[in-house]
């Protein structure tokens, strides 16, 4: 057992079983044993790669995006630029870096990352060259229009399971009845925040709510009716959560949640349309697949340009990229982008009508 797991089942013993919510919390962001408390899990040497590490383009054409959405909003002379959850910085470094030459966009940024890791906060501290501030949370960023960016943010975020029984859900649950951690289900109960999934689901059916991602989707929707400005929502998952979509990568690898805890990224597949609620009166886009949304962007061209440059094991590792972001049986299908907006003010780009 790792030493989280240790201290999880000793908890477990006193006081009884947990939430998948609790042991995502402890594993993920425990201060001495917690997964990213106490390391860089990104690219080939850590444990999985995100979409900005995989290529430039797409934090280029990302900040283009955002770019246009603030000159669409009569480019107003200060912004809080937010990303949640930035990782190393990557993706933030290749969006200044790209809108560089859109004027006055760059002296309207007031930058802020939202990041509670200690060993993240250095590695982005090192790769941004613009002025930042960081926060453990969206709510100390200063009031003002908010251009915010979430990729890969919200499936790290816990969640709790249910299965239905009935007219009532039984929560999953996290025990120890012997030797190792496993999983249970909890006596049957009436849940408010279920009521309206009575009428697309069937007895036995598994459904994930996310307290903490409806939270902050109903932070960045009043910001954004309140000041203005747009939030870009990059991740896996799809429109209505349905199924256990619980998981944990090590070294590039699925294992079992319950394995390693603290020393396995753990992730769940987001349910867009309780964001999309939460954020109300908020407008949202319509979901849309990461390649389309791309391509709408124009990663093809820009992809092309880049590979004029380009030649031998260069230019293969180039056109792979390209085909993992925007393929159908790689990223392209399976993540989504949402976009959050005021009411009455332009659709961002890269999405339709």
């Amino acid at each position: 057992m790792t030493p989280l797991a240790e201290i999880l089942a000793a908890r477990i013993r006193v006081d009884g079983p947990i939430s998948i919510a609790t042991f995502m919390t402890d594993c993920l962001m425990h201060p001495t044993h917690g997964y990213y408390s106490t390391r860089d899990p990104f690219g080939r040497a850590g444990d999985f790669t995100t979409a900005p590490e995989i290529s430039q383009m797409f934090g280029e054409l990302v900040g283009l995006a955002m770019a246009q959405a603030w000159m669409d909003r009569g480019a107003p002379s200060a912004i809080r630029l937010v990303e949640l959850g930035p990782g190393r910085g990557t993706l933030m470094a290749d969006m200044l870096r790209a809108t560089k030459g859109v004027r006055g966009f760059h002296a309207a940024i007031d930058l802020h990352l939202v990041e509670t890791s200690p060993v993240l906060r250095q590695r982005q501290s090192d790769a941004i060259e613009f002025p930042l501030t960081h926060h453990v949370t969206l709510a100390t960023v200063p009031d003002g229009p908010l251009f915010l960016v979430g990729n890969e943010f919200f499936d790290a975020l816990p969640i709790r399971q249910f299965v239905r029984d009935g007219t009532g859900w039984r929560e999953r649950v996290i025990g120890f009845p012997g030797s190792e951690l496993c999983f249970g289900l909890s006596e049957p109960t009436r849940l408010d925040a279920l009521n309206d999934r009575l009428g697309n689901t069937k007895d036995s059916d598994l459904v994930e709510i996310s307290d903490a991602a409806s939270s902050i989707a109903t932070e960045i929707g009043a910001r954004i009716v309140r000041d203005g400005g747009v939030a870009l929502i990059i991740d896996y998952g799809d429109w209505r959560s349905l199924g256990d979509t619980l998981q944990a990568v090590r070294e590039h690898a699925k294992v079992s949640p319950l394995d390693t805890p603290g020393d396995a990224d753990l992730t769940a597949h987001v349910d867009f349309e309780a964001l999309a609620r939460a954020a109300s009166p908020a407008k949202v886009t319509r979901l849309t697949p990461q390649g389309v949304f791309l391509q709408r962007l124009g990663i093809d061209t820009r992809a092309e340009a880049l590979a004029e440059k380009l030649s031998g094991d260069a230019l293969t590792s180039h056109l792979a990229a390209h085909r993992r972001l925007t393929a159908a049986d790689e990223m392209g299908t399976v993540f989504k982008a949402m976009a959050i907006f005021a009411p009455d003010t332009p659709i961002p780009p890269g999405f339709g009508p």
